[in-house]
């Protein structure tokens, strides 16, 4: 029985070695599996945080040229309105320089329309000059060739006046 005692005891020898191979087995974990664990870790989170930064960065350029395209495109509206607010500038101008140009020649065609019947005018009045002086020579020959009583010059006098009438 003594020796189940024994066996059964407390034995300080065993623990101390356990202990110790314990403390060698972690300082051996340590060294060859925690450090080599744990420089995977600080080398995959390191590619994860520069994964993450470069996301940023493309994220905040992708940004940056958005912004550029929006700028760009709100220019070229600018850019295309200011365009057609200048067709619509020099339509304006031509259409009122036809209007213009078209009152001019109205204008140049009413005056020479009235100095061509001006000079109508002067032409048949000078006709009728021409008309009514030689009727005055004619009625003035006659009345000298034949003595005429009153009646008979009056008679005269409406007849050339016919025959002027008719000549027109």
């Amino acid at each position: 029985m003594s020796s189940l005692v024994l066996g059964s005891a407390f034995n300080g020898g065993d623990i101390l070695f356990q202990l110790a191979m314990f403390i060698i087995l972690l300082a051996l974990l340590k060294k060859f599996a925690w450090g080599p664990l744990m420089g995977i870790m600080r080398e995959r989170e390191e590619h994860i945080a520069s994964e993450i930064e470069s996301a940023e960065q493309s994220r905040a350029e992708a940004k940056k040229i958005l912004e550029e395209q929006r700028e760009l495109l709100k220019e070229a509206r600018g850019e295309a309105q200011g365009l057609i607010e200048n067709a619509k500038k020099q339509g304006e101008i031509q259409r009122e320089e036809i209007v213009v140009a078209a009152r001019e020649e109205a204008d140049r065609l009413k005056e020479s329309a009235k100095i061509e019947i001006e000079q109508q005018k002067e032409k048949a009045v000078a006709a009728i000059r021409e008309q009514v002086a030689s009727l005055s020579v004619l009625i003035a020959s006659k009345v000298i060739e034949k003595e005429l009583t009153e009646a008979d010059q009056e008679k005269l006098i409406n007849e050339y006046i016919q025959e002027a009438g008719e000549e027109r």
